[in-house]
């Protein structure tokens, strides 16, 4: 038989994916940092996805030889991108594969802000039973802004307006929808909103999206979410915001940096919630849906035909 394509892989899984591997591509797996950074170069195709040891992100920078590179996470900020696109290599990503694990994240922290369910677990704690909630706001006829329409915001509108919230999405391709606005709309209308949910990706662009002027411009009462990535607030800002009350709170999944230092005035700031990068985490479905993303995109690649969900490298999405 003709030399056959090596694919690079965690150990871990290969119980799950070897049997549903033609014969034509061979596994090498690996199951420390070590054996990642010796079998990387061997690769045509990497998949590296270990997350304990560091691999996920080790993984690519070794893999100079490789002409496929997957993963299932959506950013972009572990891999070595410049060396990828120096290299030619493929990139495919889990952009659009866990919307709907995302967006249950997202209004989780919708909730839990417009309730202050972090006070009433707090309270509870302290074995204290509160004499009035400590989060009177009502979803209903609220207003949402979420920045960043794609797949994950889409899905996050959908269930706000299950609640009877008014949502407005933002992104950069035009829509005739009227409850979609543009990336230039968005600035100029702030101070209507209630919830401000941000699920746009990491970019030149739209990093520091939400800084001084912006924080300025929302309503006093106004809760942030961030799902997406650290990089799209000002944190300096943010905290200053918090701290003097001139907005309501903040659900924070992402930081900068992660993991946050214990002594980051973050954790110390009023009224907000960091919840560890844990909203694409809280599923049990990520190999499943990876590995179905990953076969086909295996048989496009077999048969020399484009593979689907390639990242363009150099816009960053």
């Amino acid at each position: 038989m003709a030399d056959k394509h090596i694919l690079v892989f965690p150990e871990r899984y290969r119980a799950q994916l070897a049997p549903l591997l033609p014969e034509s591509v061979e596994l090498r797996c690996f199951s420390t940092l070590a054996e990642a950074l010796e079998l990387a170069p061997q690769a045509e195709i990497g998949w590296f996805d270990e997350w304990a040891s560091g691999a996920y992100s080790q993984g690519p920078r070794a893999a100079v030889n490789a002409k496929w590179i997957n993963t299932v996470i959506v950013g972009l900020d572990a891999f070595p991108v410049r060396e990828m696109v120096a290299r030619g290599q493929i990139f495919t990503n889990g952009a659009g594969m866990m919307p709907d694990v995302v967006a249950d994240f997202a209004v989780l922290g919708v909730l839990a802000l417009a309730k202050r369910l972090d006070e009433v677990v707090r309270a509870h704690d302290r074995r204290e039973w509160l004499s009035g909630p400590p989060g009177p706001m009502e979803m209903l006829g609220s207003k949402a802004l979420i920045l960043g329409y794609g797949a994950i915001g889409r899905e996050i509108g959908t269930r706000l307006r299950a609640f009877g919230v008014d949502v407005t999405g933002v992104r950069r391709s035009p829509d005739p929808d009227p409850a979609i606005i543009g990336a230039d709309a968005w600035r100029a209308k702030l101070d209507a909103y209630d919830h401000i949910v941000i699920a746009a990706p990491n970019t030149a662009e739209t990093q520091a999206m939400i800084g001084a002027d912006e924080l300025a411009a929302m309503k006093p009462t106004a809760r942030i979410v961030n799902i997406a990535r650290g990089d799209l607030i000002d944190q300096p800002a943010l905290i200053a915001a918090l701290e003097e009350k001139r907005i309501g709170g903040a659900f924070l999944d992402v930081t900068t940096p992660e993991p946050l230092p214990r002594d980051h005035p973050l954790w110390g700031a009023p009224n907000t919630l960091v919840t560890m990068h844990l909203s694409g985490q809280s599923q049990t479905s990520a190999f499943r849906r990876g590995a179905e993303r990953f076969l086909k995109n295996l048989k496009h690649y077999l048969a020399g035909e484009p593979l689907e969900h390639v990242v363009d490298l150099t816009r960053g999405y």
